[in-house]
């Protein structure tokens, strides 16, 4: 029972830190710029396919291939993948904030809903067109082999994941708070007004909330798909729980919503070790429960709106 209850938690832990990077895409875009990427489970199924575009193209393979065979990336081309996959995320970020919110921010109405709604249909098309709706096996760049202590299993790219994600989130953290971007990110979402008095171009720092948030989407896609496979339609669920994470946590707290991915991710991974066919189930149950008692979730702020 220890055994399994170990699986369950590490298994969990990796799960949710997949889940706490798309939540903390989601807190840095609503902090900054008051809006959502309902595209933004799209993106995470966008890292994933540029990811293994790019390495199909490294390994000179034609791009819309949908088999490795026997061929394993080495880690210098994984990490040029990754590299590509951050650079084109961060680009579609920024197209997205210009084409998409910027024209409909700040206006009466929800414009920018259905723009990054419609944002993420063209993305997903896009990729139908070129790969087709079946999913592609893409190899670990640390090995399939499960490693096995203290009675349970667990694979490299789990790991690989776990650690990546907490290195990026304590950067993130860092850069938040001891330096000038991250100071100039946060007054913005403080107040964007007196930001913009203070001196502080407040358009670069939303297009950069928008560059960070994609390029985190990107890099949960990449670190995901040696673990589910790479699918058009995989960063649905992906979007959809890290959005709940986010509203577990509190969307305007960015530590509470990696707090919320992590908790969310235990607790399906236990919920799964339990009844699987109830996951969903007890996810959403969850969500509603914290929802009913906490409105702005566990860590979040309630904000005064003066008239």
């Amino acid at each position: 029972m220890i055994d399994a209850l170990l699986q369950a938690l590490i298994s969990g832990l990796a799960v949710g830190s997949a889940y706490a990077l798309v939540a903390l895409g989601f807190s840095i875009t609503f902090t900054t710029t008051k809006t959502l990427n309902f595209a933004h489970g799209d993106f995470v199924s966008a890292g994933a396919f540029i990811g293994m575009s790019a390495l199909f193209l490294i390994l000179g393979m034609p791009i819309s291939s949908t088999s490795f065979g026997t061929v394993v990336p080495a880690g210098e081309t994984q990490f040029l993948g990754l590299f590509i996959v951050l650079l084109v995320m961060g680009a579609l970020g920024w197209l997205l904030y210009v084409l998409g919110v910027r024209p409909f921010a700040g206006r009466p109405g929800l414009a920018w809903v259905m723009s990054t709604l419609g944002f993420g249909v063209i993305l997903q098309s896009m990729g139908m067109a070129i790969w087709g709706p079946r999913p592609v096996v893409v190899p670990s760049p640390v090995g399939d082999s499960v490693i096995r202590f203290w009675g349970i299993g667990i694979r490299p790219q789990e790991l690989l994941m776990l650690g990546v994600s907490v290195v990026v989130m304590v950067v993130f953290e860092r850069i938040m708070n001891h330096t000038l971007i991250g100071k100039a990110l946060r007054a913005v979402a403080a107040n964007g007004a007196v930001a913009s008095l203070m001196g502080i171009n407040t358009q670069a720092m939303m297009v950069a909330a928008f560059v960070i948030s994609s390029m985190l989407a990107g890099l949960s896609g990449f670190l995901l798909a040696p673990i589910t496979q790479a699918s058009l339609f995989m960063g649905l669920a992906i979007g959809l729980k890290g959005f709940s994470s986010a509203m577990i946590g509190g969307l305007n707290n960015p530590r509470g919503c990696v707090v919320g991915g992590f908790v969310l991710g235990v607790f399906e991974s236990g919920v799964n070790l339990w009844e699987a066919q109830w996951r969903e189930v007890a996810v959403f149950v969850l969500v509603i429960l914290v929802l009913s008692f906490r409105p702005t979730g566990l860590f979040g702020r309630n904000l005064a709106e003066k008239i």
